[in-house]
């Protein structure tokens, strides 16, 4: 039995404005809490046409409170950008208010372009240097009250808004750095097969790496997959099409909003060149039988604890009945 997750990047689609999109990734969370999805985690994109959540630590809170039971988290914050301190605040505010039930997923990516990532710093003046592993641990030192009593900072883990209770850490990625970042330090790791597919060498290697923080610690790896389901195989690709050519403008420098299927499908049939540049891509998308063929086969790469679902369509309601096709698809081998 294998539980199952959403990842949302809440997508802006074409003729919606951003503020509907963010509404409707709280009416998606509803929608999965009730199917008993394990977690509904919350991208960070900046400066996008595409994608409303520049935000996660604010939009957490509001599908927190829009629902009971499922675990809502960050899918994740670009720890980069930030002081580690005031994500340990924010992160700890947001555990008081919902005991339990909340998640930081942490990442090094800008989660932008690098023009957007320099307009996201403070000293814009140079690059920021990468200190993603200090700041990770720094961050795990204020949650556990943990930093050495030398530390400059050690005083502050008493002052977090939200104890006793804290979020459950994760590190996300897809390459060799960040398995060491999450082995070395105990914390459960997310690996986005959706951007690298096919890396079941990286979970032998958290998996052998992982260095228990607290006795009884155990790895627990989730693997982030791209699905889409439909009724059919014909229908669920129609509605991947919009994806793709919001992703080659991307690759392009250019920013849209998510096109209907329509628009897509034609767009993409000029320009055959841009399937080729998606073709390493693992895309799971068809029937529920299909869907059901190729996440099994993603359980039998990685042999993970958990899955998560990740898509962007055009249409909202075509969202949701994705995911409630692809539960019932799993719900054979899922929690």
């Amino acid at each position: 039995m294998i539980p199952l997750s959403v990842l949302d990047q809440t997508p802006i689609p074409e003729g919606v404005t951003p503020a509907q999109a963010l509404a409707n990734s709280i009416d998606l969370a509803r929608h999965c809490e009730a199917l008993g999805y394990q977690r509904f985690w919350l991208a960070e994109h900046h400066a996008s046409q595409a994608l409303a959540g520049s935000a996660p630590e604010i939009l957490i809170g509001a599908v927190a409170n829009a629902t009971s039971r499922i675990r809502v988290g960050s899918g994740g914050v670009m720890l980069p950008h930030y002081s580690a301190l005031k994500v340990a605040e924010q992160f700890s505010l947001l555990s008081g208010l919902h005991p339990g039930r909340i998640d930081l997923g942490l990442g090094r990516a800008p989660g932008s372009d690098q023009r957007t990532a320099v307009a996201l710093q403070q000293d814009r003046r140079q690059y920021a240097p990468n200190q993603f592993p200090q700041q990770l641990a720094e961050l795990i030192g204020y949650f556990e009250d943990s930093l050495p009593d030398d530390h400059p900072f050690h005083a502050y883990a008493a002052t977090l808004p939200g104890r006793p209770h804290v979020p459950e850490p994760w590190v996300l990625g897809s390459s060799p750095d960040s398995v060491a970042f999450a082995a070395d330090l105990g914390l459960p790791y997310c690996l986005a097969d959706f951007i690298a597919p096919r890396l079941g060498e990286l979970a032998a290697q958290y998996r052998d790496r992982f260095i228990p923080r607290h006795p009884g610690d155990k790895s627990r790896l989730m693997v982030a997959v791209w699905t889409v389901c439909a009724e059919t195989d014909e229908a669920a690709l129609r509605l991947a099409a919009p994806a793709r050519m919001m992703f080659a403008h991307l690759l392009m420098g250019k920013s849209i909003s998510v096109p209907p299927p329509e628009v897509a499908l034609a767009w993409l049939a000029d320009r055959p060149d841009v399937a080729k540049a998606f073709a390493n891509r693992r895309v799971v998308a068809g029937s529920p039988a299909t869907v059901r063929a190729g996440l099994e086969q993603v359980i039998k790469e990685y042999a993970p604890d958990e899955l998560m679902l990740v898509n962007i369509l055009h249409g909202h309601e075509d969202r949701k009945r994705s995911y409630t096709l692809a539960m019932d698809a799993m719900m054979p081998v899922a929690a």
